[in-house]
């Protein structure tokens, strides 16, 4: 069974729905989702902003915060999930914003992707590398940072790929956790 009939079916069992505000993957995991019958009964749409000014105008995401964390960070991850749960009117909602390569994007290394989750009592973020099993993932050093971050392997398709396997694998994870 697959990570994306799991979480529709937890998501159907708890009488919960599931939005999604996406940047790198420009829809993908909402697709992804949507490619299993019955997703109609928990997901409710989502949002693409791939552009910084899109996360401001449909996600809610403050100005400032792009400004001081930048668009690829924890912070913003977690403020688009945030704005999309709002928008959307959906228990769950999921975000995605990364940097799929070939190049660095405002000194974040390539194939560094945040996922944001908010539910009905909390928000968080991780890295997607960080959801997945070690072998998808590797180190890279940003910039003037002292310590390395982890971040997805593979051509800028497969950081795609990967990311939206994180996204479910990550919601799947939270849903069945929370009390």
């Amino acid at each position: 069974m697959t990570t994306a009939q799991l979480l529709i079916d937890e998501l159907r069992a708890r009488h919960q729905t599931i939005a999604f505000c996406e940047s790198l993957t420009a829809g993908l995991v909402s697709a992804t989702l949507a490619d299993v019958p019955g997703a109609s009964d928990v997901l409710v749409g989502g949002l693409v902003t791939y552009s910084p000014e899109l996360k401001t105008a449909l996600a809610d995401v403050p100005e400032e915060l792009i400004e001081r964390e930048g668009v690829v960070s924890a912070a913003v991850a977690r403020e688009m999930a945030r704005g999309a749960r709002r928008v959307c009117g959906s228990d769950w909602a999921v975000a995605l914003t990364g940097v799929a390569g070939p190049d660095a994007q405002d000194g974040v290394p390539p194939r560094t992707v945040w996922i944001g989750l908010a539910g009905p009592k909390w928000t968080a973020s991780s890295q997607a590398a960080e959801l997945l099993e070690p072998s998808v993932g590797q180190y890279a050093l940003m910039p003037g940072a002292a310590v390395p971050v982890r971040v997805l392997s593979g051509q800028r398709n497969e950081v795609r790929r990967l990311a939206v396997e994180a996204a479910l694998v990550g919601a799947l994870k939270c849903v069945r956790e929370q009390n």
